[in-house]
């Protein structure tokens, strides 16, 4: 019988496990909290119903407040039929690129998806997904929140992490006035400051356009023009509404200095 060195079965190496967020040598739970605020489409895995086998489809998804993945689900759909009998699913954020898909970031959220009734959710959505107006309410739709128990990033070559619940998504707790005013302060920044929002995504690198704010957190900003997103983070967390106004116009003259 072969003797271990306790990397595998005859000394071959095992394979390799990935490091808690915490202790990987890159920023995860950043990665892992940009990829979830930026994909606008993933691959849900469910359970078929019938005998238990993994059915996988493309979705379309955004994100509440505190960074839950939400999605617009038909009950005509196999996928939705599966979650109402079975809860356990998956998520896969893929960023995608040029190149080796395997070289791009990409993670992927374990849980349990609910339908949900709480307004927010549908106007962070359509917010999101202006198109999906046109079907949201019939009656065969639902929007569905998945309640994450854990997540596994691969951020490319090298790069691998699990996060657990509590590191993808945002604590909320003394931010309750950032929640409740979100929807204002996103429609007061698209009607009167569209020109800020082009600094802010320029700022993050991405090109011109008519950017609009589609929502905002205590963490940052979710901006889209076309198909195109770019997530915002504040310098330092907003916790209440003047600090959130004192960081966008930090941000503001920042980016129009380095402009200039």
């Amino acid at each position: 019988m072969d003797e271990s060195d306790g990397t595998g079965q005859g000394g071959r190496r095992g394979p390799a496990q990935p490091l808690p967020a915490a202790e990987a040598p890159f920023d995860a739970v950043g990665l892992a909290r940009t990829l979830l605020r930026s994909i606008r489409s993933g691959a849900l895995a469910t359970i078929d119903t019938a005998d238990g086998t993994p059915f996988a489809s493309l979705v379309t998804i955004a994100t509440d407040i505190d960074g839950t993945p939400l999605m617009l689900l038909s009950r005509l759909s196999v996928h939705t039929r599966n979650l109402l009998a079975d809860p356990r699913c998956s998520l896969l954020f893929s960023q995608g690129g040029k190149g080796d898909p395997l070289a791009h970031p990409r993670l992927t959220v374990t849980g349990r998806a609910a339908q949900t009734q709480e307004v927010r959710a549908r106007e962070r959505f359509l917010a999101r997904h202006p198109k999906a107006k046109l079907y949201a309410d019939f009656p065969d739709f639902g929007f569905f929140a998945l309640a994450p128990q854990a997540g596994h990033l691969n951020g490319g070559f090298a790069k691998a992490a699990t996060l657990t619940a509590a590191e993808l998504l945002l604590d909320l707790a003394g931010a309750e006035a950032v929640v409740a005013g979100e929807r204002g302060a996103v429609e007061h920044m698209n009607q009167d400051h569209a020109d800020a929002l082009a600094l802010y995504a320029a700022g993050v690198g991405e090109g011109e356009g008519a950017w609009r704010l589609t929502g905002l957190d205590p963490e940052g900003m979710d901006l889209m023009v076309g198909e195109r997103t770019a997530r915002v983070t504040y310098p330092e967390p907003a916790r209440d509404m003047g600090s959130l106004r004192k960081s966008l116009v930090a941000m503001a003259a920042e980016a129009r200095a380095k402009a200039g």
